[in-house]
């Protein structure tokens, strides 16, 4: 299973290396949108540093929807999900590949639009412990109930809208506690925001089990 998932999990990053869409594409339209909140809240009266947190993790699940509508929308053609099914390849390990990859990727994003909202919004980094592992505990849970909601579109003519609908609603848990983590963490109240990092812990490993169980029987049903 380990293995299998190696292997997804460097296929899709050698695409990704090859294509570039999350570098030429997703990277700019994450920065544009954290370019249009700093136009949109007026900076002096203080609103957007208190959104900062808000508008980080907004700007990061609009990301990974474009991340995820990329990764299964890359076997879409030409039969290539026939050829993954007919692979031999380990359902779980095909899984925690696509997770994988997929988290790889976000935090990629997350290091840069971070940077971007110490440049545009003017904040000051604190809590740096609490600030990572809201982070990959975020990135993990968004992954894994990505990759589960993924692959139940990928057979779809209207993936491309459905993914959004089907993901967003869901995540939603994982926006308010990593933004709560975030803030209590920029505020320098780091006790208040380790209960937050439990919760998106908790949703993580929920997703990770369910995609355990279901992703072999979604992926032959699409």
């Amino acid at each position: 299973m380990f293995r299998d998932a190696v292997l997804v999990l460097g296929k899709d990053l050698r695409i990704e290396a090859r294509s570039r869409v999350v570098t030429n594409q997703i990277a700019p339209f994450a920065l544009l949108v954290l370019l249009l909140f700093a136009f949109a809240l007026d900076p002096d009266s203080g609103v957007l540093a208190r959104a900062t947190a808000g508008l980080f993790w907004i700007a990061v699940l609009f990301s990974a929807i474009l991340a995820l509508q990329r990764a299964f929308g890359i076997e879409a053609t030409d039969a290539n999900r026939d050829g993954l099914r007919l692979s031999g390849l380990d359902p779980v390990g095909i899984f925690f590949g696509k997770c994988g990859a997929v988290a790889l990727q976000l935090i990629a994003l997350e290091v840069l639009l971070f940077l971007g909202v110490i440049v545009l919004y003017g904040t000051e980094v604190s809590g740096p412990g609490l600030l990572v592992l809201t982070a990959l505990a975020a990135t993990a849970g968004v992954a894994a109930a990505g990759s589960v909601y993924g692959v139940l579109a990928a057979g779809l003519r209207v993936r491309e809208t459905l993914i959004p609908l089907l993901l967003l609603p869901v995540v939603a848990p994982v926006l308010i506690a990593a933004t709560r983590a975030f803030e209590a963490a920029l505020d320098g109240q780091t006790s208040e925001g380790w209960p937050w990092v439990g919760l998106l812990v908790g949703f993580a490993v929920v997703y990770l089990i369910l995609g355990t169980f279901a992703f072999g029987p979604l992926l032959e049903e699409t």
